[in-house]
């Protein structure tokens, strides 16, 4: 298994659920990776979620937590900046950086939409991967993880916890972040 698999899942575990199977899937690709690497596996209680809810209720468990509160939502510019002039200056660097290694989101999300940024880490060469991550995911990414910390009663938080896991992890094989 590859950084483009590790990375692609995670994305579909932080993009809005359209396929159960997808998030199992998903799931599992990235469970493995944690324990190959010997990492904590911290995204147990999702895969359990997944298995045992349905599509419905997964939707509304997401909106209601990514979508109508904003101390939780997927933008790493929120948590960086806030809402003033550098959010806007760090979503047009982002946009510079997609064009710039030739990546379209297929989605209509903000380039800093959590999901988004891993679909661009999926697109990247490795030794490009922790340049980009020390500059501009880590830091947005680590203040959304604080924000998780206090919600261990929400699925998702696992899979945050391991996003910065392996995005920390990822950044050190390479160089230090």
């Amino acid at each position: 298994m590859n950084r483009t698999d590790v990375y692609q899942a995670l994305a579909a575990m932080i993009a809005y659920p359209r396929d159960r199977q997808e998030l199992l899937d998903s799931y599992a690709v990235v469970a493995r990776h944690l324990q190959e690497r010997g990492l904590p596996l911290p995204t147990a209680p999702f895969g359990e979620t997944v298995t045992i809810s349905s599509l419905a209720k997964l939707q509304e468990t997401y909106v209601a937590l990514f979508d109508f509160n904003a101390a939780l939502a997927p933008y790493l510019g929120h948590h960086l900046y806030g809402d003033n002039q550098k959010k806007g200056a760090y979503l047009i660097g982002l946009k510079g950086e997609f064009r710039r290694f030739d990546f379209t989101p297929a989605s209509n999300e903000l380039p800093d939409h959590l999901e988004i940024l891993l679909r661009f880490l999926a697109h990247l060469d490795q030794h490009e991967r922790p340049a980009f991550l020390r500059s501009q995911v880590l830091a947005g990414l680590h203040k959304l993880e604080q924000a998780f910390a206090q919600r261990s009663d929400c699925p998702w938080a696992y899979t945050i916890a391991a996003t910065g896991a392996i995005c920390a992890a990822d950044c050190e094989e390479v160089t230090s972040c």
